[in-house]
């Protein structure tokens, strides 16, 4: 597997954060609700050598505790499940939090609460690792930071984790300008949004490492128009705007497909560091 490894060095003074000023906190909350399944189905997963990199680099083995913050329906949760963790995943949407206890409360070491990035309900110095898969953008960073500094021990880490697709390919680059044309707020939410400076920041005055992975997801029709619909910032099933948007994908797919199905490519990129 493709590996890059980058080190990044706070050039920002401490209490510089950056904040997403694009919809009230409480509605970022509600955004996934009436996508569940599409997201259960379709959203990628994780590279599983992101437990070897963090056993490695960091010591993170499974006798370590894990809380994954905006969990979702806990797809970085699951990873670490596997991997023997004991992991409390925290989410502040119920219709997400309902579907994480039906797909992982068979893992002994699942736990999971109605909690926030910013109010987790978890014990201070309480948890040797964070993580965050796909969910960093949305949270109040000043707020969050303050709260993740309080539940994890002297030595405990911070992990961002996002999925980033790639824009190489003439297929990704017309699915990208798809999403834009169809998209309800998506130049807003990006988390493309958060970049280099503002995850300095997040970490300062310590220093943040940077891990990218190689990922992907192989789509017949079916999957692309699921993992299309998954995106909050995209029309709904049974929405207006939806079957143009449809028609559009359906169009876009026949030009590329290959044997039936397309290859989406990702960066996981995987940025670690004490608070």
């Amino acid at each position: 597997m493709n590996r890059v490894v980058k080190s990044y060095y706070p050039k920002l003074t401490f209490g510089y954060f950056f904040k997403l000023e694009v919809v009230m906190q409480s509605d970022n909350k509600e955004r996934f609700s009436n996508r569940v399944n599409d997201y259960v189905k379709y959203r990628p997963g994780y590279p599983v050598e992101i437990i070897d990199f963090l056993q490695k680099q960091y010591g993170l083995y499974s006798d370590k505790k894990i809380a994954d913050i905006g969990a979702g329906t806990g797809i970085s949760t699951e990873l670490f499940l596997r991997a023997g963790y004991s992991v409390v995943a925290v989410e502040p949407n119920k219709e997400m939090r309902e579907k994480a206890v039906e797909l992982l409360s068979g893992f002994p070491g699942f736990t999971i609460l109605d909690g926030s990035a910013e109010h987790t309900g978890l014990g201070g110095a309480s948890i040797d690792a964070i993580i965050c898969g796909q969910a960093f953008h949305w949270f109040d960073v000043p707020k969050a930071k303050e709260e993740f500094k309080r539940i994890l021990k002297d030595d405990g880490i911070a992990v961002l984790v996002w999925n980033e697709r790639k824009m190489t390919s003439g297929f990704e680059k017309e699915y990208d300008n798809l999403i834009v044309k169809h998209a309800t707020d998506y130049v807003k939410v990006d988390h493309r949004n958060i970049d280099l400076v503002h995850i300095e920041a997040f970490f300062s005055p310590n220093s943040c490492r940077l891990e990218i992975l190689q990922n992907s997801q192989v789509f017949d029709f079916d999957g692309l128009e699921g993992r299309l619909a998954s995106s909050s910032y995209m029309p709904a099933r049974d929405t207006p705007g939806y079957a143009e948007m449809i028609v559009d994908l359906k169009e876009l797919f026949l030009r590329y497909q290959a044997e039936g199905n397309i290859t989406i490519h990702y960066d996981t990129k995987v940025y670690v560091g004490k608070l």
